[in-house]
């Protein structure tokens, strides 16, 4: 499951690759397409009779978008779920697609992928509730983002430095989190950025992408940016992830303190694709201090797991029990920081566990153990 449909086309098309050789029937399924494909047979069905192959256990391999948790999509024997970009998903809806099993008793592995874990998610691993493996090694040939905050009255410095690099035949990104015009908000609009960076770069070609565009208008300004045919690329959300442009060095980021860090770093990471140096500019006009603190862990956090520990220092973990993804839970001693401790004692506790389940080996500990859970309600 992946949180767009140009990403989960993308993985589609990678999964047909890898598996060409073998009788696998593999699907995808988002809000404009229901395909399968079986030994380069591509087959375009009604949506009702993908679903209907889909619990009868015919496509061994489905790929798509949030239409795979549709109440109607029901899965024969669900073995492995794969969330890419965990973080653009809810707590429901990474719940609602492991739940989506036939056989009830069967509980699916899960592999949940993302370049920023969530605090929660993080919180959960150090309850031992999930394994980690990472990976802390740039790309070969990659440069590090240089990443700057930049003060409004640096504005027209910023855009000098933009102009230089386009003439260098580098490409651009300007990100907007609204795609028309607010007076309540007070936050800059896709269409109003559009309209005014075609006037300040009159020389260069600059392209306009949001949600609201027909598939065909996305796919086409999404071929011009990949063929280098647009210079400035004025956007929405849309491109945080699944965009591969190579010769992208700038990443321009309008009201930077409406996005979550998560966000922020996946905004950074459509730039530095390529060998070429490459940077990510932070606008925010805001004067608060927390908003100051989140937008510098940027300019000091090399990977996604570095940012995501900011992360749960500023805003908390959110419950491990319950749906909320940030806050403080509130603790006597311990502190969500103390992660020698805390896997020592998830260590310890399995130990346990493996010895004895029952506790009666450890009769101080069963004592303690009971006294607890017989305080705690459950709904």
């Amino acid at each position: 499951m992946a949180p767009t449909e140009i990403l989960a086309a993308q993985h589609f098309e990678t999964i047909k690759k890898f598996f060409s050789a073998l009788p696998i029937s593999i699907g995808l399924l988002t809000g404009s397409s229901n395909k399968i494909i079986f030994h380069d047979k591509e087959e375009v069905c009604s949506r009702p009779e993908f679903f209907k192959k889909l619990s009868h256990g015919e496509i061994k391999i489905v790929l798509g978008t949030h239409a795979l948790i549709e109440e109607k999509a029901k899965f024969a024997h669900l073995a492995l779920v794969i969330v890419d970009e965990q973080h653009r998903f809810g707590v429901e809806q990474r719940k609602s697609l492991r739940e989506r099993v036939g056989d009830k008793e069967a509980v699916p592995h899960l592999l949940s992928m993302t370049a920023t874990p969530i605090p929660r998610t993080l919180s959960l691993a150090l309850y031992g509730d999930l394994d980690i493996s990472y990976l802390t090694e740039i790309p070969k040939n990659r440069q590090l983002i240089i990443t700057k905050i930049v003060a409004p009255e640096k504005r027209a410095l910023a855009y000098e430095f933009i102009a230089k690099q386009i003439s260098g035949g580098r490409q651009v990104f300007v990100i907007c989190s609204l795609i028309d015009p607010s007076d309540k908000l007070g936050v800059k609009s896709v269409k109003e950025e559009y309209e005014k960076l075609k006037k300040i770069f009159f020389r260069f070609r600059v392209e306009v992408l949001h949600g609201q565009l027909k598939t065909k208008e996305k796919e086409r300004v999404m071929n011009l940016m990949k063929r280098g045919a647009v210079d400035i690329l004025v956007s929405t959300s849309v491109v945080e992830v699944g965009v591969d442009i190579p010769n992208a060095t700038v990443m321009v980021i309008e009201g930077a303190e409406r996005f979550g860090l998560a966000q922020l770093h996946q905004f950074r990471g459509r730039v530095g694709r390529g060998a070429h140096q490459s940077y990510c500019l932070l606008f925010s006009e805001s004067r608060s201090e927390r908003t100051k603190e989140r937008l510098a862990a940027l300019l000091t956090a090399k990977n996604g797991f570095e940012l995501a520990e900011l992360d749960l220092k500023i805003r908390g973990p959110g419950e491990v029990y319950g749906t909320r993804q940030s806050g403080f839970p509130e603790f006597k001693i311990a502190t969500l920081f103390d992660y020698a401790l805390m896997r020592l004692a998830s260590e310890a506790a399995e130990k346990v566990l493996a010895e004895d389940g029952s506790f009666w080996s450890f009769p101080l500990l069963k004592q303690k153990f009971d006294a607890h859970r017989a305080s705690i309600h459950f709904e």
